[in-house]
């Protein structure tokens, strides 16, 4: 049975609403494809028996939400479709219109704008030359160099026997360390359910992708071993420490057996710890294990502001030169002034301040999660800024993320994380940090009385 075109018996009251359920479901299943041209809203309206009005307001919700556009003078036509680049989040922003827990990112309150406003007048009296006069990033960068190291240790590991980058956050050094270790053709393993923008990367840097079964601790050893034996891994891209969609916290013995293994096949490691120290009770992160074959990077933006983009990208320094050359040609060098503001953070203790901050922030709206959804199956990491909800009851993963986001709440759905063909987990990721606790509330309440029903009685909610 298709979902699309829908038939007119099968649409519920309100039935503007049906009708963009209907619409959703059918690109998330791929009957309609991104560039699909939708019939015109008398076409439609006589076909389904209803009023123009009605059409026009479906396709109305439809744009808001950034589903479908229109074009003047050509018509109406469908923006999402099934893509490996396709993001988990809303791409245009919510403007008020709904609640969005699909985007990750860190608790913003006013104390993080009294901070950067304090940070910019100390900085307009006493602005290193270097800031706006540097042009190499030796020269420009050297001297940030102890407070990298004092918050590497406290993110738990070092700078022994590596070298250090500092980038513009996590997305760039998570390029420059694809870009150092593997070549066109080569193999790179992670979670099956991985960084979203892994996927679209790896294929533009002509590198193949493969996901690897997980559990509640992250990647399998065995499944990560049988990867080994068929095929020559390059590079394990690892996500340890709740980062990861299903929010699994790897224990120390996984790390153990996961480091073992990439010994014992000679592939290099890459560990995103975009958190850093936020989650207070993680084991070591995978590189003070295994030093001499990860590539580590986090930064300050996940963990102490969205608008800190700065981070730190450690080698091995069998791979000093290659990092270095890849960074200069994909990013130059990280932005002085943000570097300058990081730096005195670390030094004169306000990051940690902010870090304890953000995680009573987290911790906080956690506890507000687990109240709203109890009895209800999830999963989430200590202080994380995510829950993972495995699909509820008889809904399919684009049913409830459709429903959701006509109920005025978006999630981001599973499938925009699946790293291979056939991924059975299907679910959903909450973020936590974007809103107030009220509006996270409300936008949790709606998600949880979705969880609690079927897909038939949630046409009916408004």
């Amino acid at each position: 049975m298709t979902i699309w075109p829908p038939r007119p018996e099968d649409l519920r009251r309100p039935a503007y609403k049906s009708l963009a359920s209907a619409i959703v479901r059918a690109t998330e299943a791929g009957e309609l494809s991104s560039g699909d041209r939708l019939p015109p809203h008398r076409k439609l309206a006589n076909q389904l028996g209803l009023s123009v009005q009605t059409v026009s307001r479906a396709y109305d919700e439809l744009i808001r939400r950034g589903v479908i556009t229109g074009e003047v003078g050509r018509g109406t036509f469908v923006r999402a479709g099934r893509s490996d680049t396709k993001t988990p989040y809303v791409p245009d922003g919510h403007n008020g219109d709904f609640i969005d827990l699909s985007i990750l990112m860190p608790v913003f309150e006013s104390q993080h704008m009294v901070e950067m406003q304090r940070a910019l007048t100390a900085l307009s009296a006493d602005l290193p030359s270097s800031i706006i006069s540097a042009f190499r990033p030796s020269t420009a960068l050297r001297r940030y160099n102890g407070s990298a190291a004092k918050w590497l240790d406290l993110c738990g590991t070092d700078m022994a026997g590596r070298s250090l980058l500092m980038t513009n956050g996590n997305t760039s050094a998570m390029t420059v360390a694809l870009m150092t270790v593997a070549s066109c053709g080569d193999l790179i393993v992670t979670e099956e359910l991985g960084h979203h923008t892994l996927k679209a990367l790896t294929r533009y840097l002509g590198l193949k992708v493969q996901g690897l079964k997980t559990d509640g601790e992250g990647i399998v050893p065995e499944a990560f071993a049988a990867a080994c034996a068929r095929s020559t891994v390059k590079a394990l891209y690892v996500m340890p420490s709740g980062l990861n969609p299903k929010a699994a916290m790897m224990s120390e013995k996984r790390r153990a057996e996961l480091v073992h293994l990439a010994r014992q096949h000679d592939v290099v490691i890459i560990e995103n710890d975009a958190w850093g120290p936020l989650q207070t009770h993680r084991p070591a992160p995978i590189a003070a294990l295994a030093p001499e074959r990860t590539f580590y990077f986090t930064s300050l933006t996940k963990c102490i502001m969205p608008g800190l983009r700065f981070g730190f990208l450690t080698v091995p320094e069998s791979f000093e030169s290659a990092a270095a050359n890849r960074h200069l040609v994909t990013n130059w060098m990280a932005t002085p002034l943000m570097a300058e503001i990081a730096s005195r953070w670390i030094d004169d203790g306000t990051a940690e301040r902010l870090l304890e901050r953000q995680k009573g922030a987290l911790s906080l709206r956690n506890r507000l999660a687990a109240d709203v959804l109890e009895g209800l199956d999830f999963h989430s990491s200590e202080n994380g800024m995510h829950i993972w909800m495995p699909v509820p009851g008889t809904w399919t993963e684009e049913e409830f993320v459709a429903h959701a986001r006509l109920n005025g709440v978006a999630v981001a759905p599973g499938s925009a994380f699946d790293m291979s063909e056939g991924v059975k987990d299907r679910g959903v990721r909450i973020c936590l940090g974007g809103d107030t606790p009220e509006t996270l509330r409300r936008g949790l309440a709606i998600i949880s009385r979705l969880a609690r029903s079927n897909p038939e009685p949630a046409l009916l909610m408004l």
